[in-house]
């Protein structure tokens, strides 16, 4: 067999041989058949996908379009839709900066009347206290004049009558402890 040498192959190891060779061929040969009823499965499915997605293509395109057209007609409604937002926007916030205006003036003016009327009350508190003042001082200094003259009177009569002279100091004592204000009549 390979030149038949004198250390190569007996009869029996090339009968071996002639075997394994077989056996080989024998596996390529149903490797093969494997291969080819792959490629025909594999053909079958390629083909039957190629329809499903022929058919996904023919029941969605008319969904595409529709929507196409449903976004085409759409688009200028809702530019219509943002254009008045943002025309809304600008209005509301023109109206709300008059109202703040509006409140900031009505706040201003609250204020200036309030201190219109502090000042008013504060001048008829000065004015009804100055009133107090001048008609205590108007009793006061009459009364104190009238205690001074019956003191004096009563003094005099004292004398006249010839009292004790403890009995003027204690008198004394009381003409002055009005005249500080320790005591009134």
């Amino acid at each position: 067999m390979w030149l038949q040498d004198a250390g190569g192959l007996s009869s029996g190891n090339s009968r071996l041989l002639e075997i394994f060779v077989g056996i080989v061929a024998f596996a390529m040969a149903i490797q093969a058949a494997a291969i080819v009823v792959a490629a025909i499965g594999a053909l079958k499915i390629g083909k039957r996908s190629l329809e499903i997605v022929e058919e996904v293509r023919l029941k969605s395109l008319p969904i595409i379009d529709t929507a196409h057209s449903v976004m085409h007609d759409l688009h200028p409604k809702v530019r219509v839709i943002a254009d008045n937002l943002v025309e809304t926007t600008h209005v509301v916030r023109a109206k709300a900066q008059e109202f703040d205006s509006t409140i900031t003036d009505v706040n201003e003016r609250a204020r200036a009347q309030a201190a219109r009327v502090d000042d008013m009350v504060s001048s008829v508190l000065d004015t009804a206290s100055a009133a107090g003042s001048a008609a205590q001082k108007a009793v006061k200094v009459p009364v104190r004049e009238f205690s001074g003259l019956v003191a004096g009177l009563k003094a005099g009569i004292d004398v006249l009558v010839g009292r004790d002279k403890r009995s003027g100091n204690h008198h004394n004592r009381q003409v002055k402890d009005y005249e500080d204000g320790s005591i009134g009549y």
